[in-house]
């Protein structure tokens, strides 16, 4: 039992370093998280998608039970470690509620290259035009493409595709190319928004060479 892992399927993918607030109200999940806490151990987050597992998910790490409700609900804060596949899972698990599943982990991820330049500043320009502030740093220890994930407008099957990529630089050109098809589009978006706001009002308009 001791290499088999407890699962959480959930629809939404969890990054490694990503913290994660969940309540939990279902009995199952209940147990799950009691015995994580008594032992110490961890649990994972398969990414539920189109009604089925397609394998991948990561490794969480309790790191504390916020609250407490009087009917066992609870409320946890959590961090994710590292990114595994399922080899295969067994819901549910011998006399347990929830079910489990044997993974294979890839290490967890250390020190990231470089950003790459263009990325960084292309992330710039979409957090200008849509006017909202910057929730990253490129300091940070969590690779820069796992900061930005959720942030970039990727849907979950796009997010999913990139939990599988193992390399860093993969998972940042991956992104790269994203933006490089959206901001565009987002950019004449703006340009519509402010040309629809001008409608009715005076303006000048600067001498043409005719």
């Amino acid at each position: 039992m001791s290499d088999l892992l407890p699962l959480f399927p959930l629809n939404l993918v969890a990054f490694p370093g990503e913290k994660v607030n969940l309540h939990i109200f279902e009995p199952r999940y209940r147990q799950l998280v009691n015995e994580c806490v008594e032992s110490g151990s961890t649990f994972g987050i398969p990414t539920f998608l189109d009604e089925k597992l397609p394998g991948y998910g990561t490794e969480m790490q309790i790191m504390e039970v916020a609250h407490r409700y009087e009917d066992g609900r609870m409320d946890i804060r959590t961090r994710g470690h590292r990114v595994f596949r399922l080899l295969d899972y067994e819901n549910p698990a011998p006399g347990k509620l929830y079910a489990h599943g044997q993974p294979h982990f890839y290490p967890e991820p250390d020190a990231a290259p470089p950003i790459i330049a263009e990325l960084l500043e292309m992330v710039g320009q979409l957090y200008k035009l849509l006017d909202a502030p910057m929730k990253f740093d490129p300091d940070l220890p969590q690779p820069f493409s796992y900061q930005i994930g959720h942030a970039v407008g990727l849907s979950l099957e796009t997010e999913y595709e990139l939990l599988t990529m193992q390399q860093e630089t993969e998972r940042q050109l991956f992104i790269l190319s994203h933006l490089r098809e959206i901001l565009p589009v987002i950019e004449n978006m703006e340009r519509t928004k402010k040309r629809i706001s001008m409608n009715g009002h005076f303006r000048e308009y600067g001498t043409l060479p005719f």
